[in-house]
C-alpha cells in the first residue's frame, strides 16, 4: 500500500511538467477553528492549479490537477501537510496525500491534554500516559476518491444547486516511536491509535443557495481500524472493546457567505460511543480504565451522543 501511495503521488508530481502549463494558477487561503471542547486550529493552504485533460464538453473542460501546502497549528500541536488532487471528470476526484504531525501536551482548567504521547496500561488497568514534548512524529499517508453531484448541473438555476458528495480513504498512520499494538494519542484524541491501515468515509447532501446563508448540509462520516488482531496486555481480544466496530459521526452544517473572501461554517456534531458492562472509571474518579480492558456490551453496543458545536472561519487571500 505505502508503494502504491508514493507511485501515484510521484505521477501527480510529475504530471504538470507532462501538460502544457499555461493558465497555470494559484491560491491561498486562511482558517481558523474553534468549538466547544478546549481545542482551536488556526491553518494556511496555498494551492496550485495546473489545467490537464480538459476537454470541450462540460464534464471535461475544468479538468485540473491540483497540489496543496498546509501548515497547520493548535496549542497542543504542529502539523505539515501535502496534498495532490486530480480532477478527471467533472463528478469525481482522486486525492493523494502525505501528513507530518508533532505535538506536547498540556493543562488546562485541572484536566490533561495531548498532542502526542502513548496511551499505557498501568497495573490497575488504567490508561497511564507517557511522551514528551516533540518525543514522536505522527506520520499518514493516504490515497481516496471523491464522487459529487450538483442537480444544476442537468436542471440550471441558482436555486437548483442540491449537491452529494461522498469520499472514500484508505490511509496509514503511525508514531515513529510506536511498538506494535501500543496505543497513542494525537490531538487530544481518545487515545485508541494503533499504527496500521484504516478506512474512513463520509457522505455529505446540502442545498445551496444564492443569499448570506448559503449552504445547509448533512454529513455523515464514517472510521474503521484495519488493525490486525492484536489482543491488549492482559490478552483480551479487539473484539472484546469493540474495536473492531465502525466509528460514526453525524454533523449538521450551516454555511454563511460573508463576502466573496470570507465565509463562517457552523457545524453541529454527534457520535457513537460504545456501550461497556464494566466501569470506565474507579472508585476515586480520578483514573480512567484503560480502552483495552473494557468489557464491550454486546447486547447493546453502541449510543449516539452530542460531540461538539465548532465554527471555522475561512478567508480567501
Amino acid at each position: 500500500m505505502k508503494k502504491i501511495i508514493s507511485i501515484i503521488l510521484l505521477a501527480l508530481l510529475a504530471a504538470p511538467a507532462l501538460f502544457s502549463q499555461d493558465g497555470v494558477t494559484s491560491s491561498s487561503e486562511l482558517f481558523f477553528q474553534i468549538s466547544s471542547l478546549p481545542e482551536a486550529k488556526i491553518g494556511y493552504t496555498h494551492n496550485f492549479l495546473f489545467p490537464v485533460l480538459q476537454g470541450d464538453d462540460p464534464l471535461t473542460s475544468g479538468n485540473n490537477l491540483t497540489l496543496g501546502l498546509t501548515a497547520e497549528i493548535t496549542p497542543i500541536s504542529l502539523n505539515g501537510i501535502f496534498q495532490a488532487e486530480l480532477t478527471p471528470v467533472a463528478f469525481l476526484k482522486f486525492a493523494a496525500g502525505v501528513r507530518l504531525g508533532a505535538g506536547w501536551h498540556i493543562n488546562l482548567f485541572g484536566s490533561d491534554i495531548y498532542g502526542t504521547g502513548f496511551n499505557s496500561i498501568d497495573s490497575g488497568g488504567n490508561e497511564s500516559y507517557r511522551g514528551g514534548a516533540f518525543d514522536a512524529l505522527m506520520w499518514k499517508t493516504y490515497i481516496g476518491g471523491t464522487f459529487q453531484f450538483d442537480l444544476a448541473a442537468v436542471i440550471p438555476g441558482d436555486w437548483n444547486h442540491v449537491v452529494m458528495q461522498t469520499y472514500h480513504e484508505i490511509n496509514y498512520h503511525a508514531n515513529t516511536k510506536a511498538q506494535n499494538g501500543e496505543a497513542w494519542y494525537f490531538e487530544s484524541d481518545d487515545g485508541e491509535n494503533r499504527n496500521g491501515f484504516n478506512y474512513s468515509g463520509n457522505l455529505v447532501i446540502g442545498y445551496q443557495m444564492p443569499i448570506f446563508l448559503n449552504m445547509v448540509a448533512f454529513m455523515a462520516e464514517m472510521d474503521l481500524y484495519l488493525y490486525d488482531n492484536v489482543q491488549s496486555e492482559s490478552g483480551k481480544n479487539r473484539e472484546s472493546w469493540g474495536d473492531d466496530l465502525i466509528r460514526w459521526k453525524f454533523s449538521n452544517i450551516l454555511n454563511f457567505q460573508v463576502s466573496n473572501q470570507f465565509s463562517i461554517a457552523v457545524i453541529t456534531q454527534f457520535k457513537t460511543r460504545r456501550n461497556f458492562t464494566n466501569y470506565v472509571y474507579n472508585k476515586d474518579d480520578t483514573q480512567r480504565m484503560h480502552y483495552q480492558e473494557r468489557i464491550l456490551n454486546t447486547s447493546d453496543p453502541m449510543s449516539l451522543e452530542f460531540y461538539r458545536v465548532a465554527a471555522i472561519f475561512n478567508l480567501k487571500l
